[in-house]
Protein backbone atom coordinates (compact mmCIF):
# COMPACT_ATOMS: atom_id res chain seq x y z
CA UNK A 1 0.00 0.00 0.00
CA UNK A 2 1.50 3.35 -0.73
CA UNK A 3 1.35 6.15 1.49
CA UNK A 4 -1.68 8.20 -0.42
CA UNK A 5 -3.71 4.78 0.27
CA UNK A 6 -3.62 5.12 3.57
CA UNK A 7 -4.40 8.87 3.64
CA UNK A 8 -7.56 9.79 5.44
CA UNK A 9 -8.12 12.17 3.35
CA UNK A 10 -8.10 10.34 0.13
CA UNK A 11 -10.80 7.43 1.85
CA UNK A 12 -13.28 9.90 3.21
CA UNK A 13 -13.45 11.24 -0.62
CA UNK A 14 -13.70 8.35 -1.85
CA UNK A 15 -15.98 7.73 0.15
CA UNK A 16 -18.15 10.98 -0.52
CA UNK A 17 -17.86 10.99 -3.69
CA UNK A 18 -18.94 6.87 -3.97
CA UNK A 19 -22.37 8.35 -1.91
CA UNK A 20 -23.42 11.12 -4.30
CA UNK A 21 -22.81 8.85 -7.05
CA UNK A 22 -25.00 5.51 -5.61
CA UNK A 23 -27.72 8.87 -4.37
CA UNK A 24 -27.44 10.33 -8.45
CA UNK A 25 -27.91 7.21 -10.06
CA UNK A 26 -31.30 6.06 -7.97
CA UNK A 27 -32.87 9.35 -8.02
CA UNK A 28 -36.03 9.90 -9.77
CA UNK A 29 -36.22 11.91 -12.77
CA UNK A 30 -35.01 13.62 -15.78
CA UNK A 31 -31.84 15.81 -14.24
CA UNK A 32 -30.19 17.80 -17.37
CA UNK A 33 -26.90 17.73 -16.96
CA UNK A 34 -26.63 13.99 -15.13
CA UNK A 35 -24.01 13.07 -17.67
CA UNK A 36 -21.53 16.35 -16.11
CA UNK A 37 -21.87 15.00 -12.65
CA UNK A 38 -21.53 11.95 -13.35
CA UNK A 39 -17.92 12.40 -15.91
CA UNK A 40 -16.93 14.79 -12.67
CA UNK A 41 -17.86 12.28 -10.63
CA UNK A 42 -15.81 9.00 -11.74
CA UNK A 43 -13.01 11.61 -12.50
CA UNK A 44 -13.07 12.66 -8.91
CA UNK A 45 -12.61 9.28 -7.97
CA UNK A 46 -9.92 8.13 -10.55
CA UNK A 47 -7.88 11.37 -9.32
CA UNK A 48 -7.93 10.81 -5.29
CA UNK A 49 -7.35 6.94 -6.99
CA UNK A 50 -3.83 7.62 -8.25
CA UNK A 51 -2.07 9.85 -5.73
CA UNK A 52 -2.66 12.76 -4.09
CA UNK A 53 -5.00 15.11 -6.43
CA UNK A 54 -4.25 18.16 -7.28
CA UNK A 55 -6.35 20.80 -5.65
CA UNK A 56 -7.48 22.88 -8.04
CA UNK A 57 -8.85 20.20 -10.00
CA UNK A 58 -10.72 19.08 -7.81
CA UNK A 59 -12.39 22.29 -7.21
CA UNK A 60 -12.51 22.80 -10.59
CA UNK A 61 -14.81 19.05 -10.64
CA UNK A 62 -16.04 20.45 -7.74
CA UNK A 63 -17.85 23.46 -9.51
CA UNK A 64 -19.32 21.69 -12.14
CA UNK A 65 -20.81 18.77 -10.10
CA UNK A 66 -22.46 21.14 -8.05
CA UNK A 67 -23.88 23.24 -11.27
CA UNK A 68 -25.07 19.59 -11.97
CA UNK A 69 -26.67 18.59 -9.33
CA UNK A 70 -27.14 21.65 -6.83
CA UNK A 71 -30.21 22.73 -7.66
CA UNK A 72 -31.56 19.03 -6.35
CA UNK A 73 -32.28 19.44 -2.63
CA UNK A 74 -31.83 15.47 -2.02
CA UNK A 75 -28.17 15.37 -2.61
CA UNK A 76 -27.11 18.38 -0.95
CA UNK A 77 -25.99 16.48 2.49
CA UNK A 78 -23.97 14.12 -0.33
CA UNK A 79 -22.74 17.11 -2.01
CA UNK A 80 -21.82 18.65 1.17
CA UNK A 81 -19.61 15.99 2.02
CA UNK A 82 -17.96 15.55 -0.99
CA UNK A 83 -16.87 19.33 -0.77
CA UNK A 84 -15.77 18.52 2.75
CA UNK A 85 -13.41 16.04 1.35
CA UNK A 86 -12.15 18.14 -1.13
CA UNK A 87 -11.44 21.21 1.27
CA UNK A 88 -9.46 18.38 3.41
CA UNK A 89 -6.80 18.82 0.70
CA UNK A 90 -6.38 22.44 1.27
CA UNK A 91 -8.49 26.11 1.59
CA UNK A 92 -8.05 28.31 -1.05
CA UNK A 93 -5.65 31.31 -0.29
CA UNK A 94 -7.94 34.38 0.92
CA UNK A 95 -7.31 37.57 -1.00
Amino acid sequence: MNGEEGDTRVQALRGAVARLRRQLAVLPGELPDRAVADDELAALDAMVSHGLPEVPRLRRSLLLIAGAVGSVSALSPALTEVREGIDSFGELPRG
